[in-house]
């Protein structure tokens, strides 16, 4: 079966269609208006996911201002926003808000496991705290008609019971779907993700599953899916590092070095119109690490490419970097630098 084939079927959550099985995993700091321009521009994809929004601020957030809630009415359709939150009535209010506003659905972060937001007792420690896990997507549940995701990951211990136990949790609190990372929180991906638990969670549950972890070519999301019989993947650094994957796997798009280049230019395009210049040049350089790691000698591209302080100087580092020719690309994604 070709790729294409293997990714195109639709999913229908509460008569509301995905049009692909292919969605941007939800992420923080990368899924921002910018980056989300730029996938729209190759397109291919079913679903894209904000970046973390706070349940706290978004009731009462401006689009217009905020670095994270924000987005083109054109996206609605295929977009899900992605709330962090440790109380369930903040974020049943702020699922309310997300429903008004039109988006596809809301997704509550239980994944996240890194220590800012591990200690506020969001993200990843609800898997520590079923009860107030399961309170929170009841309450989100009651709260909106829209599809209602849930991203989690195999948990704090080393063992699949209990992330097999608290996925039919969330399907019996009414969660619609799921997405899961096959990694121990809080390692940093310093293991390969267990596949294997992706196939556990899945026969345990009657929701769609998207897999989630090291995703990095059309080989490695066939595979998963053959591996695993995960309903979709959400696919997260890899298709920051291009933008195109979506419609490489779904529709046979084949990057020419010239997409490259192109990419790279309308990114600073995109983060120049959406971001002031602080939380441009901040944004530009992280997103650098993984669209440098498409070469050969990456680590040294990525240097040249953030040398300085102001975007004007951005532009002229890309120009100089991408002008006559295109840096080599290499056969793989840097795993070190997907990694950092």
């Amino acid at each position: 079966m070709q790729a294409a084939e293997s990714f195109s079927a639709p999913i229908t959550l509460r008569g509301r269609t995905i049009q692909n099985r292919l969605c941007l995993a939800p992420m923080a700091g990368l899924g921002h208006i910018a980056y989300r321009s730029v996938a729209a521009h190759y397109g291919g994809y079913g679903l894209l996911f904000t970046g973390m929004c706070s349940a706290r601020a978004v009731p009462t957030e401006n689009r217009y201002k905020s670095p994270v809630f924000s987005w083109q009415d054109e996206e609605l359709p295929k977009l899900v926003c992605q709330l962090f939150g440790a109380a369930p009535d903040d974020m049943a209010l702020a699922a309310e808000r997300v429903q008004q506003e039109n988006f596809f659905g809301v997704d509550i972060n239980m994944g996240c496991s890194v220590a800012p937001i591990v200690d506020r007792q969001c993200g990843a420690d609800l898997m520590r705290d079923v009860d107030r896990a399961c309170e929170m997507v009841e309450k989100v549940r009651k709260a909106v008609d829209i599809p209602l995701f849930v991203k989690f990951r195999t948990g704090w211990q080393n063992e699949p019971e209990p992330a097999i136990a608290f996925a039919k949790m969330l399907e019996q609190a009414g969660a619609d779907a799921l997405t899961f990372h096959p990694r121990v929180a809080p390692d940093r991906r310093t293991k390969r993700p267990r596949f294997d638990d992706i196939t556990l969670v899945k026969e345990a549950v009657s929701i769609p599953v998207f897999g989630n972890g090291d995703v990095w070519d059309v080989a490695s999301a066939k595979a998963m899916v053959e591996r695993t019989g995960c309903d979709g993947l959400a696919i997260g650094r890899a298709a920051i590092s291009k933008p195109w994957m979506f419609a490489e796997l779904s529709e046979g798009f084949e990057a020419t070095p010239e997409t490259y280049r192109e990419s790279l230019f309308l990114f600073l395009d995109q983060i120049e119109k959406w971001y002031d210049p602080t939380r441009a040049i901040k944004l530009y350089k992280k997103y650098c690490m993984y669209f440098a790691a498409n070469f050969l000698y990456g680590n040294r591209l990525f240097g040249q490419l953030i040398a300085g302080d102001t975007m004007e100087i951005m532009r002229e580092n890309a120009g100089r970097c991408f002008g006559d020719r295109i840096p080599q690309i290499s056969k793989s994604l840097n795993a070190l630098m997907m990694n950092r």
